[in-house]
């Protein structure tokens, strides 16, 4: 499949290995993955931090591989069980974080011409991605713009 923004073909990613059941050697009972799940997610980490401090920390020192074949839900799915998930998907936040970091960037640097190229197509992600999730995780009425970004990202 070709890259987004450029003429280029993309390489290929690996695939992960195929796995109906979780190790034998990591036997921890669904609901302490549950609760270590929504406590990291209070102490502030997205749902990707949160998969890996699972794989590398674990729960009571035994490592988490793969929290769904462990539980059987997704890392954002128990969230939203628990009132525990963030107000936007983590997708949107990062783009928009990298948009408001780049316009800032742009402000001091006016002539820096390709980092206004990586401004534009990171906005034109996030416009695609805001009609992606509108009227399901957004509102019917958002649209994106850097002033609402500004005050999503610090509120």
């Amino acid at each position: 499949m070709a890259r987004m923004h450029t003429r280029r073909r993309g390489s290929s990613a690996s695939d992960k290995p195929v796995a109906d059941e979780p190790p034998e050697w990591s036997d921890v009972d669904e609901d302490e993955i549950e609760s270590r799940v929504v406590e990291l997610a209070e102490q502030g980490h997205d749902p990707s931090q949160i998969g890996m401090k699972l794989r590398d920390e674990g729960v009571k020192g035994t490592p988490v591989p793969n929290v769904k074949l462990a539980t059987g839900k997704k890392v954002t799915e128990i969230l939203e069980e628990n009132d525990a998930s963030g107000d936007l998907p983590e997708d949107l936040r990062n783009l928009m974080e990298r948009a408001v970091r780049l316009r800032e960037h742009m402000n001091e640097n006016p002539q820096d011409h390709q980092n206004k190229r990586a401004l534009q197509n990171t906005e034109s992600k996030i416009r695609r991605l805001v009609a992606y999730y509108r009227g399901d995780e957004l509102d019917a009425d958002f649209t994106y713009n850097y002033n609402v970004a500004q005050e999503l990202l610090e509120g």
